[in-house]
């Protein structure tokens, strides 16, 4: 029958597309966890929630005299096509969309040059057990970089 050779045909390529959606994701699963900057305020974490269904949810927060002073809702996710995007919705604010430019193995950079502040997100894994995230970019006509250096920490 010849509908018959065509569903593995077409069962192949839907899998294909569904590893090609998750693979960005998936190379980033040691993101995955909880998160502390040295010298932070107890209750300061970055965390991350492990891939699935195309998407990586993030969320942060900075305690400062036991009172919130930041917060970030974040996202990773794989649009159509497998390619990466990071969102960045600072404060509950509308979210930011940055694309993804470079992925490798330890580190990930998306950029959003027309954003005012940051134009580049970049999350490198160090160690293990060390992450650096950075922003960088122009601010008022002034190139500016901030370093995050993190620890993982267990989940709460």
């Amino acid at each position: 029958m010849p509908g018959m050779k065509l569903l593995p045909a077409l069962l192949l390529a839907a899998c294909a597309s569904a590893q090609a959606q998750s693979e960005p994701l998936t190379r980033l699963a040691w993101l995955a966890g909880c998160w502390v900057q040295p010298g932070r305020e107890a209750g300061s974490v970055e965390q991350w929630m492990a891939p699935a269904g195309g998407l990586m949810l993030g969320m942060s927060r900075t305690l400062k005299d036991g009172r919130i002073v930041e917060f970030e809702f974040m996202q990773l996710r794989a649009e159509d096509g497998g390619k990466l995007s990071y969102v960045a919705q600072l404060h509950g604010r509308a979210p930011t969309v940055f694309p993804l430019v470079k992925q490798t193995e330890a580190e990930t950079v998306f950029e959003n040059p027309t954003h005012d502040f940051p134009q580049r997100v970049l999350y490198r894994l160090a160690a293990p057990d060390r992450l650096v995230a950075r922003i960088e970019g122009t601010l008022n006509g002034k190139a500016r970089a901030l370093d995050f250096p993190m620890q993982r920490t267990p989940c709460p």
